[in-house]
């Protein structure tokens, strides 16, 4: 390995974090104008459409086995379709992005816990990390807990998230055999899509590309082009092979940083105020992946 393919792959963890932590912001941009499977069988079509040209223009093989093209898609419903449609519809249905990010952010705890029972090794130190990580979660979004914001609904939606990105990921570490990340993302969104366009077809309301004085919208296409190149040709590309190249407990434990950084960002782009709470769970955030992939 070169010298600049080693700093290219210390790299990866922090870039992964910075790309998945827009996801809420692409929320709060797009959704007013867009009901949730529309939006995402938007992003999985177009998506699709640019891995499978760069497959197409780079020659790039697909999986040598065909069973392995199952493992994909499966893996392709549970981290694309169930997990971001959760999410989602979470949100649209009322659930303040503070609580799905807390929900969703349980991930890392649930994986250590299956691993721990499948008898492999999870050291003292890193259960320690698990528990630092989430207690700085937990000081991040408890101030954005609002109060008759939770449904049986929307805290299904939010669980139903949980369990796809969770089970996704263990099914993708167990199952999947390393292959090219652009074939392996065309496979998973074409799985993904397959299940999400019929249901997006049933919601009462379409993409609302034009403002009421007639102009675009420009905020749902920005939030439309980010989805597409940054979160899942960026995004879900680097999530793949660092779950292929990471154990399963250090991969997702770095989502722990994920609802902080999006609360700097939210701070930058909307000027949404960051108190010294947010910054104590910040750095016991950092604290506590630290010590979970620390080898």
């Amino acid at each position: 390995m070169s010298a600049e393919q080693g700093r290219a792959l210390r790299l990866m963890p922090g870039v992964f974090v910075l790309i998945w932590s827009t996801g809420f912001i692409v929320a709060r941009l797009g959704m007013p104008h867009a009901p949730p499977l529309t939006f995402l069988a938007w992003r999985y079509a177009l998506s699709a459409l640019c891995f499978g040209l760069w497959v197409l223009v780079a020659r790039v093989p697909g999986p040598s086995r065909p069973i392995q093209w199952l493992h994909l898609a499966v893996t392709g419903l549970l981290m694309h379709g169930v997990y971001l449609g959760g999410v989602w519809a979470a949100v649209k249905m009322g659930m303040g992005a503070g609580l799905v990010a807390l929900l969703v952010g349980l991930q890392p705890m649930i994986t250590a816990i299956w691993v721990a029972a499948q008898g492999h090794q999870v050291r003292l130190r890193q259960w320690l990390g698990l528990l630092v990580g989430l207690a700085g979660l937990l000081l991040v979004v408890w101030q954005k807990l609002g109060h008759g914001e939770l449904s049986p609904a929307n805290l299904a939606s939010a669980l139903l998230a949980l369990a796809g990105i969770t089970v996704g990921t263990l099914y993708q570490k167990r199952f999947v055999a390393p292959c090219d990340v652009r074939s392996a993302n065309l496979v998973q969104l074409l799985a993904a899509l397959s299940a999400t366009l019929p249901l997006a077809l049933l919601e009462p309301t379409g993409m609302q590309w034009l403002q009421a004085g007639g102009g675009i919208e420009w905020a749902l296409v920005a939030a439309l082009a980010w989805s597409v190149l940054g979160l899942t040709l960026g995004g879900s590309s680097l999530l793949y092979l660092l779950i292929q190249r990471g154990a399963a407990t250090q991969v997702t434990s770095l989502l722990y940083l994920v609802p902080p950084t999006t609360a700097l960002m939210a701070w930058a782009l909307f000027r949404e105020p960051i108190t010294a709470t947010t910054v104590g769970g910040i750095a016991l955030t950092a604290v506590g992946v630290g010590m979970v992939v620390r080898k």
